[in-house]
């Protein structure tokens, strides 16, 4: 049953949440994270692979981990448990400072938004859609990935040439299910007729699993990938492809770290942790380590 939330009870997220931001950010971090910078690759992490965490100690985990990159999953800042009315009024209520705060954050923590996800979806309306780009503008940066349907990508791109903030269409291995990125198809399909604003974040897990290769995809079409999820699955839908530790599936993880290498493209390399049975800091830690030995 979907929980209904009465409006003192909306209220009262909002103002908890504002306050939860406004905690000073010299008080958590006395110490700014670490390059994660290799041999030009700039490595990061997906803040999803912390979602067992609030954003704060997402930060922490994120300086202690070893990055100073990363692209913020919207999870970190929406509260949770909202039915979709009230997440709606959420999304559309906040003061933009509280974003701004965020970002602020991130930035005291030595930390560089390369993204803030924020997936746009077909019942959204125009001033929800148009909202998204408020927030990662507040964050701080003018990049959006997103998790979307291919049949609003000109609803998308009228908001992204508006802001001047591209987004980056996010892909699962999804089987060729209707109105969903699979693969190239999608991502061409997206990208037809609009403008540069609309771009691709590529999950080369997913990619290899709908059995597609990641590495030629990416050499053919650098220029519109705003972002890479770096994880490890082999090719297959479904239980059958669980994410795996680095260098245990079929994902050419090397390969594509060292085209971006010998390349020098600029595209982001975000570790996303997606393996339910291991810790979250064990599990990138061992994920940053494989990608520093592929740079190496």
């Amino acid at each position: 049953m979907i929980k209904r939330t009465s409006r003192r009870e909306f209220a009262g997220n909002l103002a908890l949440t504002a306050g939860t931001l406004a905690v000073s950010v010299r008080a958590l971090w006395a110490q700014k994270a670490r390059s994660s910078l290799v041999n030009g690759v700039q490595l990061g992490v997906q803040s999803y692979s912390f979602r067992d965490r609030s954003f704060e100690e997402a930060i922490t985990a994120l300086v202690e981990v070893g990055v100073n990159s990363c692209e913020l999953w919207q999870g970190h800042l929406e509260p949770k448990n909202l039915d979709r009315e009230a997440l709606r009024r959420w999304r559309l209520q906040t003061p933009l400072s509280v974003f701004e705060e965020a970002g602020k954050k991130l930035k005291d923590a030595g930390i560089t938004l390369n993204a803030y996800n924020y997936s746009f979806k077909k019942d959204m309306t125009d001033e929800e859609l148009q909202r998204g780009f408020l927030m990662a503008n507040a964050l701080g940066t003018r990049v959006i990935t997103a998790s979307s349907n291919p049949s609003i990508a000109q609803r998308i791109d009228a908001h992204a040439k508006k802001f001047k903030t591209r987004v980056g269409m996010h892909n699962h291995a999804q089987g060729g299910k209707p109105d969903e990125f699979d693969g190239p198809k999608e991502f061409a399909q997206a990208m037809e007729g609009a403008s540069p604003f609309i771009c691709i974040n590529l999950d080369i897990g997913h990619f290899v699993a709908a059995g597609f290769d990641p590495v030629e995809y990416l050499d053919q079409h650098h220029a519109r990938i705003v972002t890479l999820h770096i994880k490890d699955r082999q090719k297959g839908l479904g239980p059958g492809s669980p994410t795996v530790k680095f260098g245990t599936g079929g994902t050419p993880i090397k390969e594509v770290l060292q085209l971006l290498k010998t390349k020098k493209y600029r595209i982001p390399a975000n570790i996303e942790h997606e393996i339910r049975d291991q810790p979250a800091m064990e599990g990138v830690r061992e994920s940053l380590d494989y990608c520093k030995q592929a740079l190496a």
